[in-house]
């Protein structure tokens, strides 16, 4: 299980290592929004209750360098973060803040602190340009991500096909944090955590060797039902009669779901799914859908996104019944290509779209 604990979001993904030396995912990446940025807001708003929104406010848009600075300090802070060794962290925030809460404010510091709702001593004043927190403090800020990213990875391990993995990899830059590799550990019990040295970098340097060598992945998991939107001949056996309109004299059903591949689906790299089909005018106008759901059986259905339409155009000096249009989804590193070809005329349309995020 691979875990990249970014800024904003943490991103996990689970291979399998195949004998040829290739990858095969085993499940659907997944995430959510748990990295170091909101243990950073949670720092701005603790600075925000101590110098007031004002004074953060000027300090931006007047002394951007010094802005900086503040926050540069804490990423530092935040990434070298470790409970066994330090008992409290000082902070360096800029002398001009403060000049600038005294300006806004009648009350000073101290008792801008003492009205916090933490313990005593929890946040002091060192000099005019620093302060000192404790560590408990600083464990409040990381623990709603923390705690919910542990809560993921737990429900993870848990599903049947995946019991078997027993080695996370933590990457990404807040995955430097030691205080974030020790809640890890402690709260995934039989499963051994690697953290690789430069863990901020180790995905860059992923991304090239990948673009070199991308057949390293042999085969992905599908996070979403794929499919295009289709007139089905009315079946009583299936459709409802308040569904059905009359073309042509004909029973049609409208904007029914053509699944091309369902959610959870493995497809190896460079699958291809086809079907085919008539035009039934100049132009084969094919709306592409996709959504979560595994049987989806309209594109109007709950949760049904559209990505885009695949235009071609067809010949009108051949009869459109004796033309014949393949469709063909074809499934590549990290995209999907969706091609239409007029095998009768030769032409051809595509569209390319993002299919693994």
């Amino acid at each position: 299980m691979l875990v990249d604990l970014g800024g904003g979001t943490a991103d996990i993904s689970v291979h399998e290592r195949k004998l040829d030396g290739t990858l095969r995912e085993i499940h659907k990446a997944s995430g959510g929004p748990w990295g170091g940025i909101y243990v950073d807001e949670n720092y701005m708003k603790m600075l925000n209750k101590l110098f007031g929104e004002k004074a953060l406010t000027d300090l931006r848009e007047t002394e951007m360098n010094d802005y900086f600075d503040v926050t540069r300090e804490f990423e530092h802070k935040k990434r070298s973060f470790d409970t066994d060794k330090t008992k409290q962290i000082i902070v360096r925030v800029s002398a001009s803040l403060r000049d600038l809460a005294e300006k806004y404010s009648s009350k000073s510091l101290e008792e801008q602190i003492a009205s916090l709702k933490v313990r005593e001593n929890a946040i002091t004043t060192r000099g005019k340009d620093k302060l000192k927190i404790g560590t408990a403090v600083v464990q409040s800020w990381f623990k709603r991500p923390i705690d919910l990213l542990i809560q993921h990875l737990k429900s993870l391990l848990a599903e049947p096909k995946i019991t078997s993995v027993r080695t996370v990899i933590l990457v990404g830059g807040f995955g430097e944090s030691p205080y974030v590799q020790e809640r890890i550990r402690n709260k995934l019990a039989g499963v051994r955590l690697i953290v690789p040295s430069d863990a901020g970098l180790v995905v860059l340097k992923g991304a090239v060797r990948f673009g070199h060598n991308p057949s390293i992945v042999s085969s992905r998991i599908m996070k979403y039902t794929y499919g295009t939107e289709v007139c089905e001949h009315f079946d009583g056996k299936k459709h409802q009669d308040g569904e059905k309109v009359c073309v042509d004299g004909k029973w049609l059903v409208p904007k029914c779901f053509n699944v091309f591949v369902r959610v959870n689906e493995e497809v190896r790299v460079d699958q291809q799914v086809s079907c085919e089909s008539y035009p039934n005018g100049e132009i084969s106008d094919t709306p592409v859908y996709r959504t979560t759901q595994k049987n989806p059986e309209f594109t109007t259905d709950p949760g049904c996104e559209l990505l885009g339409d695949v235009e071609l155009e067809n010949s009108t000096d051949i009869p459109f019944e004796q033309q014949t249009i393949k469709t063909t989804l074809m499934f590549g590193d990290t995209e999907l290509l969706v091609k239409q070809k007029n095998t009768t005329t030769g032409k051809e349309a595509y569209m390319t779209f993002e299919c693994f995020k």
